[in-house]
């Protein structure tokens, strides 16, 4: 099955052609054009901003990819057998590009459409050019989707049937890090800068709070930990290089023990299957390694992590995601298709 995936529910215009099948998903096409030197300025994403350089930049990229895939293909006008898109959650200005633009193209070419969720992209980010095939996935898996706007633990019981464990109360984990790393003068996105920083520190060298670490349910909050951080650097400003790389190094850390630790806990009360990572968070380190730590304690839990390539938001989870509701035709009409800013996965 030919799947183009559109994904513009941020600040990343993203467009793959994928050759999905119960064996692999084969990332035939891709192109994204990323906007971080737009939006760094503001340090941090502006919503009327990213949606007119969506508007500018989406056209060129699906023509790109499409003439990518048909030079391959060697058949000038060949099509997808699916076209899917995001539709929430995310920035409207975004959603809105995409769908419309994935709507258009299935007018027009009279190729059915499917909507797709953002966080259920991120959930089949771990099948994109990987040796571990769709159809190998043993349930229940537990997801851990850890971004800059989204943090939450979702029990899958099987494709598309999601159930939600918690989510953060305020910021997200990755807000968490990209604001802390504008205190410490990182430019945007400030998160992959203190994961740099954090590799020569001292994780115990200051005590930051585990938030919620121990609490008897699932839900996260990261507010409280960047006020720590704050008053931290208030009260002790670093004064060189090493302190620097001690606080960050700290800071991940505290961050990396309550997601472990809640995932952990989750896995074993649920005795899930699979443990499946994703989100631009997954990129991280520290995060991988404590999460391979922690699986190696828990018998017969395999985890899943996406490549670096597919952390970040991309049109190829879109398209792998679009699959298994392909298989079963669960396709919408492109004059039904809306977007939701707030669709939630477990949304039924």
């Amino acid at each position: 099955m030919y799947i183009l995936g559109i994904e513009s529910s941020c600040d990343d215009t993203s467009v793959a052609l994928l050759d999905c099948s119960d064996d692999a998903f084969v990332v035939l096409a891709e192109k994204t054009a990323g906007q971080v030197d737009v939006h760094k300025k503001y340090g941090g994403v502006v919503p009327e901003l990213a949606g007119r350089m969506h508007a500018e930049n989406i056209l060129p990229v699906v023509e790109e990819v499409m003439n990518e895939w048909r030079e391959k293909m060697g058949k000038k006008n060949a099509l997808p057998d699916v076209i899917a898109a995001t539709t929430g959650p995310g920035l409207i200005t975004g959603l809105l590009v995409g769908a419309e633009v994935a709507k258009n193209l299935s007018y027009l070419w009279n190729v059915p459409m499917i909507a797709m969720n953002h966080i259920e992209g991120h959930i089949h980010s771990v099948f994109i050019n990987n040796h571990f095939p769709i159809s190998s996935l043993q349930f229940p898996a537990l997801c851990l989707i850890v971004s800059g706007g989204h943090t939450e633990i979702v029990l899958m019981r099987d494709f598309g049937e999601y159930d939600l464990l918690g989510k953060t109360r305020d910021d997200a984990a990755g807000e968490a890090f990209d604001k802390v790393g504008k205190l410490l003068g990182f430019e945007y996105p400030g998160g992959p800068k203190i994961s740099k920083f954090a590799a020569e520190g001292n994780t115990t060298a200051i005590p930051f709070p585990r938030p919620m670490m121990s609490s008897d349910d699932y839900d996260f909050s990261f507010a409280g930990l960047k006020t720590a951080a704050l008053y931290e650097l208030r009260d002790r400003p670093l004064e060189n290089e090493q302190e620097k790389k001690d606080f960050c190094a700290s800071f991940e850390q505290a961050i990396v023990d309550v997601l472990v630790t809640k995932t952990k806990r989750a896995a074993k009360e649920f005795s899930v299957k699979t443990i499946i990572l994703g989100g631009g968070v997954s990129a991280n380190p520290k995060l991988r390694a404590g999460l391979q730590t922690m699986t190696q304690e828990i018998s017969n839990v395999r985890l899943l992590i996406p490549s670096t390539n597919y952390s970040m938001d991309n049109g190829a989870m879109i398209a792998a995601a679009a699959y298994m509701r392909g298989k079963k035709k669960e396709f919408t009409a492109w004059q039904d298709i809306v977007v939701n800013p707030n669709w939630e996965v477990y949304d039924k």
